[in-house]
């Protein structure tokens, strides 16, 4: 346990948002997703996991996770197939936990399924959640961490 950093951040998932570099992407996947397929050709090479719904694990990777303000679509949710524009409960929870960490109303931009797919395969890492519900799928795209004044 360390003060300061959300408990359900595993050691595993720590060491890869620290390795994460500027424009590397998180991809967090709900429970139907073919995380462990596609996590093999990420960055990382394997699957990370916590048991947590998508909006509790989105609040705590980016308690330290800072999104990329160099791109439209740092922040990007699997649309609903045949009905992109549909926002289900999960992606408005997810929003929600988006744009307070950023302090500021951010867009969760649509990706349609199968290029969120060959994004998760070109990411750093995905993590795999409890999320039941389907659509539960996100990318979180890096950014940088300016230096103190």
């Amino acid at each position: 346990m360390l003060k300061g950093i959300d408990p359900i951040l595993n050691a595993e998932v720590l060491g890869a948002l620290r390795a994460m570099g500027h424009g590397d992407d998180l991809i967090l996947a709900d429970t139907n997703f073919p995380a462990d397929a596609l996590a093999r050709r990420t960055t990382l090479g394997r699957l990370l996991r916590i048991d947590a719904p998508a909006a509790r694990v989105a609040r705590a990777v980016l308690s330290v996770y800072p999104l990329d303000t160099f791109v439209d679509d740092a922040a990007a949710r699997m649309e609903v197939v045949g009905e992109p524009a549909t926002l289900l409960p999960v992606a408005a929870e997810v929003q929600a936990e988006v744009d307070a960490a950023e302090g500021r109303a951010w867009p969760l931009v649509g990706v349609e399924r199968y290029a969120f797919y060959e994004r998760a395969k070109a990411a750093y890492a995905v993590i795999q959640t409890g999320e039941r519900r389907f659509y539960g799928c996100f990318a979180f795209r890096k950014g940088v961490v300016a230096p103190e004044d």
